[in-house]
């Protein structure tokens, strides 16, 4: 495995760790700290391993961070309504 990889398993066992540990916040600052830290390691994937790993990476990293995705996919989805 490549070192990539390796971090990315690093990351999502980080991500379940931080999920696991009660928040007042609902996870919201982890979830900032996890997407800090992800997307320097989902460029460094895709420039060691190809787009190919670089999507199966980001499908990964959107498995962890399914509510964001949600409210962002809401998000788009109205802002493209209002617009006739």
């Amino acid at each position: 495995m490549t070192v990539s990889v390796l971090l990315l398993c690093g990351w999502v066992c980080l991500a379940f760790v931080m999920a696991a540990i009660p928040s007042n916040d609902n996870h919201w600052r982890r979830a900032y700290v996890l997407m800090v830290l992800g997307v320097p390691l989902l460029i460094f994937l895709v420039w060691e391993n190809g787009p190919l790993m670089g999507l199966i990476g980001l499908a990964i990293g959107c498995s962890v961070f399914r509510w964001p995705v949600l409210y962002l996919w809401q998000w788009v989805r109205k802002k493209l309504k209002r617009e006739p």
